[in-house]
C-alpha cells in the first residue's frame, strides 16, 4: 500500500488549492481513503473520508462546506478541493487509510497508514 499526496503550496486567505493522492496497492473503488492534517503543535485532525459503501463523511464542521473530497477510479486517485482557505488551515496534509483496509470510513483516530504528506501554507 502506498499513498502519495501532492499539490500543496502557498495560498492567500480566501484562496483555493487542490490536493491529489496517488494510491497504489488497492483500489479506491473498493476501500476507504481519507484526508487528515497535522498542524504545528497540534494533534492530527481528520478532514474527510470517501468510500463506495457510504459515500463522503466529514470529521470537522470547520472544514465541511469548504473542503470537498473526490476520487477518480480510473486513475486510482483521491482529491481534496480546498476553498476559502484560512491561515488556520496551515498544516501538512496526508491522505490516509486504516490498516487493515476497510470498506467503510473509520473514526478519525483510526487512520493507521499515512502516506507522504504535502505542506499547505495559508497567509493572511
Amino acid at each position: 500500500v502506498q499513498l502519495q499526496a501532492s499539490g500543496g503550496g502557498l495560498a492567500h486567505a480566501g484562496g483555493s488549492l487542490r490536493l491529489s493522492c496517488a494510491v497504489s496497492g488497492f483500489s479506491v473503488d473498493d476501500y476507504a481513503v481519507g484526508w487528515i492534517r497535522l498542524a504545528p503543535g497540534e494533534a492530527y485532525e481528520g478532514i474527510s473520508c470517501l468510500s463506495s459503501s457510504e459515500g463522503t463523511i466529514y470529521y470537522s464542521d470547520s472544514m465541511k462546506g469548504r473542503f470537498t473530497i473526490s476520487r477518480d477510479k480510473d486513475k486510482n486517485m483521491v482529491y481534496l478541493q480546498m476553498n476559502s482557505l484560512k491561515p488556520e488551515d496551515t498544516a501538512v496534509y496526508y491522505c490516509a487509510t486504516p490498516r487493515p483496509l476497510r470498506t467503510l470510513c473509520p473514526p478519525a483516530n483510526e487512520f493507521d497508514y499515512w502516506g507522504q504528506g504535502t505542506l499547505v501554507t495559508v497567509s493572511s
